[in-house]
């Protein structure tokens, strides 16, 4: 009995003791996760977050993108080296830094300061950390450029310098080929446009007559080799995958690697794709390739002949050649002795514009090679009426109806102003009613960024935005349109454009007086099948 009831004693004691160390535990895991939540405050804050710059026509500090969750880390990482870590608040500083500029250099700034916090979201499309990081790097060349021009450091030779067309319309070299070099290179100072072109004349010669063409890019600060935007190889004898000659096209990039080949001959039929409406790759007949001719009738006998068809490829050993390398609205065309030969789609980020250099390498006896209708500016002293071009300066007197954003590419000088003298001549523009601006991203060309900031000034119609102008980032340049149009100038609707369209603005305004919805309103071309480019 005695020991029955020491028994219970101690189950009793061991009960209680379970009981006090449960709520012990269960006050120290409490005690830990509230640590862990204010740890993770403390710690994951992002103070560019906090910094907001304010909108320049209006004394509330709205954020346009406060709706946005952040989702992507507080820095920002190189993709070839994981130990190269660039922190939010060093892109922020050097994006956003106080800088000494004047009240009209201001100007082409509201949208660039408004947009501050697609930083902080940069992992939310394809290219966004690159953007911003390659945008922070132009934008401080550009910016030392400015200050020392300023500061009157530029001595006689380089304001001669400037002085010349840093952007020259076509570029040409005879008798290319040097001795004791197997390359040749050729510098296009401000990129490609849809137009240029690119020709080139020469003889397969050496061994194999094998040869390269290869359009290249701007490497970034520590990387050796610049992006390879098209690789154009001429394989006469074939490769490990044929022995019939073939031309192989790709890109390449040192955080990628080589891209797919498109090959031509493709590999299977069903890969010759369009590109602007022409084949990627022509019919190249192969050495089986035969056809059967229709019977013919000899007297009383009919018969049939099977003829074996000449072998077409656009380039042989020891023969003359003209190609031309033609930039099209979807990708590179090439033609060889006046027929069109191949296609190459652009891809992400290695778009023609970004070419700074064509390089020719292999058994080739280069003969000429020009570059034709290369972007370029116009020179403002020349230019006729220039008062009449420039915008009408915004005003909180005078209210816009409309403001219609339209979208060029940096380099594409010639459009802009083709813009300005034509629909942006209506009385509409002309008379503040409708107000017109070109959102612009940065160039990875530093003598694109100078031309650039000029035009900027003289004209005042282009917003600057803090981000290199890659293709798969037109969800960001359409959110700049509507900042602008909402935060800096207030317009009752708000239009979106490309630089390749006329707009008839007074037809537009009319149409909008006659609908009487003002708010809630999608007016236009509606795509119903179109897809979002968001990953």
């Amino acid at each position: 009995m005695l020991a029955k009831c020491s028994e219970e004693v101690r189950i009793k004691g061991e009960t209680l003791h379970l009981k006090r160390m449960k709520k012990w535990y269960g006050g120290t895991l409490v005690a830990s996760l509230f640590m862990l939540l204010v740890l993770r405050y403390v710690v994951m804050k992002n103070p560019v977050e906090e910094s907001y710059l304010m909108n320049p026509f209006s004394s509330n500090a709205t954020n346009p993108l406060e709706w946005v969750h952040i989702t992507g880390s507080p820095t920002v990482q190189y993709p070839v080296n994981a130990s190269q870590v660039i922190s939010v608040d060093a892109i922020a500083f050097s994006l956003f830094a106080q800088r000494n500029l004047s009240e009209g250099e201001q100007q082409s700034l509201f949208t660039w300061n408004l947009l501050k916090n697609l930083i902080n979201h940069s992992h939310a499309l394809p290219n966004g950390v690159e953007a911003i990081k390659e945008a922070g790097s132009a934008w401080n060349s550009l910016m030392a450029l400015v200050q020392e021009k300023k500061l009157g450091y530029a001595n006689d030779n380089s304001s001669k310098k400037a002085k010349e067309k840093q952007c020259p319309h076509f570029l040409n070299k005879m008798n290319a080929t040097e001795p004791d070099k197997s390359d040749y290179k050729l510098r296009i100072p401000c990129g490609l446009t849809q137009g240029s072109s690119i020709t080139i004349i020469g003889i397969p010669n050496g061994l194999l007559g094998d040869f390269r063409i290869d359009l290249t890019g701007e490497a970034l600060p520590g990387e050796p080799d610049p992006p390879i935007i098209l690789h154009y190889n001429v394989r006469l004898h074939g490769d490990k995958m044929t022995e019939d000659p073939v031309i192989v096209q790709n890109t390449w990039t040192i955080a990628h690697d080589w891209g797919e080949e498109d090959r031509c001959p493709p590999s299977t039929p069903d890969k010759n794709r369009k590109v602007d409406e022409l084949d990627q790759c022509i019919k190249l007949v192969s050495k089986n390739d035969n056809r059967t001719v229709s019977p013919h009738s000899h007297g009383s006998r009919k018969s049939s002949v099977v003829l074996q068809r000449v072998k077409y490829f656009p380039f042989k050993h020891g023969s003359f050649f003209v190609a031309t390398l033609r930039v099209g609205s979807e990708g590179i065309q090439m033609t060889v002795d006046g027929k069109h030969i191949t296609s190459f789609a652009n891809r992400e980020t290695l778009e023609p514009w970004l070419v700074s250099e064509v390089r020719i390498s292999g058994d080739l006896k280069l003969i000429s090679v020009l570059a034709s209708g290369l972007p370029t500016s116009e020179d403002s002293d020349l230019t006729v009426n220039l008062e009449a071009l420039k915008a009408i300066p915004l005003s909180h007197q005078k209210p816009v109806d409309l403001f219609i954003g339209v979208f060029p590419t940096a380099n594409n000088f010639k459009r802009r102003m083709a813009l300005r003298r034509t629909w942006m001549q209506y009385p509409e523009v002309r008379s503040g009613t409708v107000a017109v601006r070109f959102l612009v991203g940065m160039h990875k060309n530093q003598i694109v960024n100078e031309e650039l900031w000029n035009e900027a000034r003289t004209y005042g119609d282009i917003q600057l935005m803090p981000f290199v102008d890659y293709y798969s980032l037109l969800t960001w340049k359409t959110l700049a349109i509507c900042t602008f149009g909402t935060e800096v100038v207030s317009a009752k609707f708000v239009m979106k454009t490309d630089d390749d369209a006329f707009l008839r603005v007074g037809e537009v305004v009319a149409s909008l007086s006659r609908i009487s919805m003002t708010r809630g309103l999608l007016y236009g071309l509606i795509n119903s099948d179109s897809q979002s480019h968001c990953t």
